[in-house]
């Protein structure tokens, strides 16, 4: 099930934000920092490899981890490589896609991956090149997203018009079914709802657009959103609004499976 945007789009996007990322990724270090719990106290990695490793965040945070190990980072955004690159923590930086791994086979013990495999759209092909790439014991930590994320606005869309306007995201159900048929032992897979709020829907969008994270769906509209249709969304998104502001809910799924 291929409901992904074109890379080449997303890796555009993501190298565009790497300079306003990190300001507005507080939800992206809280995930990070949860799936770093998950991982096995037993793991001693020589290499890991921080996959999808944006502006190198984790990346330094699995160094501190794993003094002892040797540290890869790939990102498919060449602007957040370059980011990375001058805070260290990662021996290696190399440019790559997660369903295509420009690593060699059994090189790792470890794969680390937080909120970037949601952009694959063959989730089958992840699995696949992490059971390559690993070495027998090694271990697939991962979180990504799934339906129900960004519910509030795209809710708040369908109530204007209907075109494409919030990213798609895989179902749990075909993450439990791949995971199981991955050949990988999974040991961990749950959802965890992540929900932030904002003052007003501007500050949404900004905060969406400075993660790179803004739609990039096909199907979503061309041109500039019109000023009638952005007061009627932000009339829509008033209903959802709690005490603490106006919600949005993040679905994430956090899985960790190891390589017999």
């Amino acid at each position: 099930m291929n409901v992904r945007p074109d890379k080449r789009r997303v890796a555009a996007s993501f190298s565009k934000a790497a300079g306003s990322y990190d300001s507005v990724a507080q939800l992206q270090r809280d995930v990070g920092r949860q799936l770093l719990w998950y991982l096995p106290l037993s793991l001693r990695p020589e290499r890991w490899l921080d996959l999808g490793c944006g502006t190198g965040h984790f990346s330094r945070a699995l160094a501190d981890w794993y003094p002892n190990a040797q540290g890869v980072a790939v990102d498919i955004a060449e602007g957040m490589l370059q980011h990375a690159r001058k805070a260290g923590g990662a021996q290696c930086f190399v440019a790559g896609d997660a369903e295509q791994l420009p690593l060699r086979e059994q090189s790792c013990d470890l794969i680390f991956s937080s909120l970037a495999l949601q952009w694959c759209g063959d989730f089958q092909a992840v699995l696949g090149e992490a059971s390559r790439v690993l070495r027998p014991g090694g271990v697939l930590a991962f979180s990504s997203l799934c339906v129900g994320t960004l519910q509030e606005l795209r809710d708040s869309w369908q109530a204007v018009d209907g075109f494409v306007h919030v990213n798609r995201f895989r179902a749990l159900e075909d993450y439990q079914e791949l995971c199981t048929d991955s050949g990988l032992h999974l040991g961990t897979l749950q959802v965890r709802a992540h929900r932030l709020h904002y003052a007003d829907l501007r500050s949404l969008t900004h905060g969406l657009k400075a993660l790179g994270a803004h739609n990039l769906n096909e199907g979503r509209p061309a041109g500039l959103t019109g000023r009638a249709r952005l007061r009627a969304l932000a009339e829509a998104y008033e209903q959802h609004r709690h005490p603490e502001g106006l919600p949005c809910t993040y679905q994430v799924i956090y899985g960790v499976l190891q390589k017999e």
